[in-house]
């Protein structure tokens, strides 16, 4: 290819990926839906998207791209909620879950595909894995209730990197056998152990520039990107994926271990992360052509409807039995385990190595597994929501939210969104205000749940929108930055004075309360005054004086008043308004400033 082409061909891959993702996210579905056939269409109709002939070594860029796809999918998995019969289903999903679906592929593809018994246990150890890139926009979307969540990330999260693992393991066994050597049982230890060492290399590295030097933001982020590239490379250099090992237990280490100071919040980490999935799905799925695809396109169906109908829900029965998960969550998790992106790096990397080496039918291993790959992520994008509807398993719509701050509006407040049928969380830092919050019949947070303020990896789980409303309009601005990527709804904080000195509040953004008329001073004075919230039906007139702050839909979902957007009430709606002082405590107010 010459250089313009190549040029061409870069930019083009760079566009592809991001409009998909865009269109993707206007369009409200997973981007993966659109990625693939993206990819595959411009693959078959241009010359110039050829990631081989881009890149040198496509294999090896692919390896360290997902090594740091897993390293971000671990800082989000939190020991403190992998305990009890989570922790027993997730251990199943992944022991369990890795031979019966290794076996069952293994049978079904000699069957359909009548290729040797090589290929298909190859074919079978890559479609083992889930992983994070495609579990996680599907329950995004779906938005399942919390403890299905946590198993399906962890599962994804953790089969992806021992599935790596097992799938270069048997790649090596097959080339040896291609060579007339004989197959040793330490590869499969050494492999782990490279990993585990990487890791523990990786997490080394990082504890003085994280830990000692306190490098955060961008130099943070750089740190880090560092490391897990430089570590996975040294452990893949040993044996091949080994680095999805390392980059994995990096950053599980790194979200676990006390005394890391981590950046609080990555937005350049995460937009590399989003930016290389979408990059990764179509040059992948760019590789493989309608040459290959059709005639393994009636039986690739049969594998899919065989792994979605009869694997997947066998797994899942033998990964709960004897467990207290429910029917319905059992079968959500019975319905979900779409293919992703190490399957396609894995295919994708090994097929033409067993092509090369004249393997019979490895030519159908990577349309087998991209068909696979586009099989299960369709049929699980479009059929999971209904799905976890009909099973009982999708999160309310009814807002619950967190307040945060003990102030007597903000209690009072709590008591008025109660009334209005929400079930009201608070939260406060002093003893005097918890106090206050227990007087007055409100569910006081657990102290975990502050955590998740100042601690990026942690999740306000259970939580659909918080309301900072503390005294502190610094720690109201910072709070609202940092918490934002941990809740799954909307973060708001009142508004500071207009007067306001602090160091932050007066010059961040963020979702902003009531608009400039209703500041943190102004609602807490004219509540010291005796003005009142008042909760009335949306059909109902607005008393004389009244402002409206809060709109609680008919089904429970709660949209605020902000300077930006004011809530049109419907039938059925429920309004919390703010009274005017009365008139007396209005009066002797004015008394009280008269001049004597």
């Amino acid at each position: 290819m010459t250089e313009d082409e190549i040029l061409l061909g870069i930019g083009l891959t760079v566009v592809l990926a991001v409009g998909s993702q865009i269109v993707a996210s206007r369009l409200r579905v997973p981007a993966l839906i659109l990625l693939l056939p993206v990819g595959f269409t411009a693959g078959a109709l241009t010359d110039v998207i050829h990631p081989d002939r881009l890149a040198p070594d496509f294999g090896a860029l692919v390896s360290l791209a997902v090594a740091v796809i897993l390293y971000d999918a671990g800082l989000g998995l939190d020991l403190r909620f992998l305990k009890g019969e989570t922790r027993r289903v997730v251990a199943r999903l992944i022991g369990l879950g890795i031979f019966l679906t290794w076996g069952a592929c293994l049978g079904l593809v000699t069957v359909l595909f009548g290729v040797p018994l090589t290929v298909a246990v190859m074919v079978g150890v890559i479609l083992v894995v889930s992983g994070p890139t495609v579990v996680g926009p599907l329950l995004d979307h779906v938005r399942p209730t919390d403890r299905v969540r946590r198993i399906l990330i962890w599962e994804g999260s953790l089969i992806d990197p021992l599935g790596g693992i097992l799938g270069a393991v048997v790649f090596h066994v097959i080339v040896r056998s291609q060579d007339q050597q004989g197959f040793r049982f330490g590869m499969l230890l050494g492999s782990m152990a490279v990993g585990l060492a990487g890791g523990a290399v990786g997490v080394a590295l990082l504890w003085p520039a994280l830990r000692k030097l306190r490098l955060g933001g961008s130099l943070g982020t750089l740190a880090q990107l560092a490391a897990v590239v430089a570590v996975s490379a040294g452990c893949d250099m040993v044996f091949d994926d080994t680095g999805l090992i390392a980059a994995i237990v990096m950053g599980m280490a790194l979200a676990n271990l006390p005394g890391f100071d981590m950046p609080a919040r990555r937005p350049f980490f995460e937009t590399v992360v989003e930016l290389v999935i979408g990059l990764l799905f179509i040059s992948i799925s760019a590789t493989v052509t309608p040459e290959s695809v059709v005639p393994v396109l009636l039986p690739s169906l049969a594998l899919v409807a065989g792994l979605v109908l009869v694997v997947r829900p066998l797994v899942a029965v033998c990964a709960t039995a004897r467990t207290g998960i429910g029917p319905g969550e059992r079968g959500f998790i019975g319905w979900m385990a779409p293919r992703g992106i190490v399957a396609a790096a894995t295919a994708s990397t090994f097929s033409a190595t067993l092509v090369d080496k004249g393997l019979p039918g490895a030519g159908k291993i990577l349309p087998v597994t991209f068909l696979a790959i586009v099989g299960t992520v369709l049929v699980y994008a479009l059929t999971a929501r209904p799905a976890a509807a009909r099973l009982g398993v999708v999160r309310a719509a009814r807002t619950r939210p967190l307040l945060v701050g003990g102030g007597p509006w903000a209690i009072d407040l709590a008591r008025s969104l109660r009334a209005a049928g929400l079930a009201v969380l608070m939260w406060a830092g002093h003893a005097q205000e918890r106090d206050r919050i227990r007087a007055a019949g409100i569910e006081l947070a657990a102290g975990e749940l502050l955590a998740a303020v100042t601690d990026p990896e942690a999740r306000l789980e259970g939580v659909t929108a918080v309301l900072l409303l503390t005294d502190d309009d610094d720690f109201n601005a910072l709070a609202s930055v940092v918490v934002q990527d941990r809740v799954d709804g909307p973060v708001y904080r009142v508004g500071p004075p207009s007067d306001s000195q602090g160091v932050v509040a007066p010059y961040s953004g963020g979702g902003v309360l009531f608009g400039p008329g209703l500041l943190r001073n102004t609602l807490a004075d004219r509540h010291e005054r005796g003005a009142r919230f008042l909760v009335r039906p949306a059909s109902e007139q607005r008393p004389p004086g009244h402002e409206t702050l809060f709109v609680v839909r008919a089904d429970g979902r709660l949209e605020p008043v902000t300077g930006e957007q004011e809530a049109a009430p419907a039938e059925g709606d429920m309004l919390v308004l703010l009274g005017p002082v009365p008139r007396r405590a209005a009066d002797d107010a004015a008394g009280a400033g008269a001049p004597g």
